[in-house]
């Protein structure tokens, strides 16, 4: 039997060959540039980048590529928010607590004291309205923000001396950012924001008395341990989500499919950071207490604690009559709150309350 082959017509060959160009997986690669607030090699904040990059270009067969400059390489750790809406970057990692001068609404996006917990808080943006509630925050600028990674319940900070009453704050100097350095500055501490490079040299030439910085996992390779020994639990960030920043013009020159690759991954690796954290924290923790005996854990007392929430609804009631769009997000949280409050108390709160003791 013989075979025969055929050729293709010039015609036909040149529409076959057209639509092969056409598919997806032969489209044009897109590469976006991302500065992270954070140093390069940054435990848990800067894997939760690259962890989004890698799953982005392997979902995208290579199509989508993230490069990713760290503070070190982009000089500017605090400028995140300006150089995404500049388009001097296409995205950005970033906390948008740091921003409340610029953006008073973005604040609440990260954590607010005496607030949701880590599980209440994605509940509260994927099935309670916050998505939503950023997205109408940030358009007037011209960028996208989505959930990038939460810490969970983040430590109150490291005190160079014992905090035993409201009078001990007055007067204190701590690096505290976001809505909690409001709080502080209401009791009468000298409140400032240093970039996360700068912390341990501050504190340990007396510019600062204290500073809060995540949990033991962030906290111990700093050192802030050597200098300040008394470690307190935290009522400031009971949850913090960082953010990814997109500006809109590079979100819209992506394809539909592509859009939507870089919305999964993003969303996985800020949930993937939430269960690293948890993991690391626990690790660091174990490390601290067994290498620094010397390390001692403390929760503010009573009367601290009291004047801390006071000082919370007071400015958060300011902040809501200020502006009608805090407000809406200030009512929203606290309603979403109340309700899903119910449900951790009976469950999670009452798991731990009954059965932790036993462990």
């Amino acid at each position: 039997m013989k075979t025969r082959f055929t050729l293709l017509k010039p015609a036909v060959a040149l529409a076959a060959l057209l639509s092969l160009l056409s598919l997806p997986a032969l489209a044009e690669t897109y590469t976006l540039k991302l500065a992270e607030t954070w140093g390069p090699n940054s435990p848990i904040l800067g894997d939760t980048t690259r962890h989004m990059a890698a799953m982005a270009e392997k979902m995208s067969g290579g199509r989508l590529r993230i490069r990713i400059d760290s503070s070190n390489k982009h000089k500017a750790p605090f400028g995140i928010f300006d150089m995404v809406k500049a388009g001097q970057y296409d995205m950005g990692h970033t906390a948008s607590y740091y921003y409340k001068g610029k953006i008073p609404s973005a604040m609440y996006f990260t954590t607010v004291p005496f607030g949701m917990i880590a599980p209440e808080q994605y509940g509260w943006f994927y099935y309670g309205g916050g998505l939503e509630l950023m997205e109408k925050a940030y358009a007037p600028y011209g960028v996208l923000s989505f959930p990038g990674g939460n810490t969970g319940n983040q430590m109150g900070g490291w005190f160079s001396k014992e905090i035993n009453s409201v009078d001990d704050l007055k007067g204190l100097k701590m690096r505290t950012p976001g809505f909690a350095g409001e709080v502080m500055a209401e009791l009468g501490v000298a409140v400032t924001n240093i970039a996360p490079g700068e912390l341990y040299t501050s504190l340990e030439r007396g510019t600062i008395d204290a500073l809060e910085w995540v949990g033991p996992a962030l906290d111990l390779p700093l050192g802030f341990h050597r200098i300040a020994p008394y470690y307190y639990s935290g009522w400031q960030e009971p949850a913090a989500e960082v953010q990814f920043l997109i500006n809109q013009k590079s979100w819209e020159k992506l394809p539909e499919d592509l859009q939507e690759i870089l919305r999964v991954a993003m969303r996985t690796a800020a949930y993937d950071m939430y269960a690293q954290s948890m993991d690391m924290n626990a690790s660091a923790w174990d490390k601290m207490k067994e290498e620094y005996p010397s390390v001692e854990h403390k929760t503010f007392p009573p009367e601290v604690i009291n004047a801390l929430r006071q000082a919370t609804e007071k400015l958060l009631d300011q902040e809501a009559a200020k502006d009608p769009l805090v407000k809406e997000i200030i009512d929203s949280q606290r309603a979403y709150l109340t309700k899903v409050r119910k449900w951790t108390n009976i469950s999670d709160k009452a798991y731990l309350d009954s059965v932790a003791p036993q462990q």
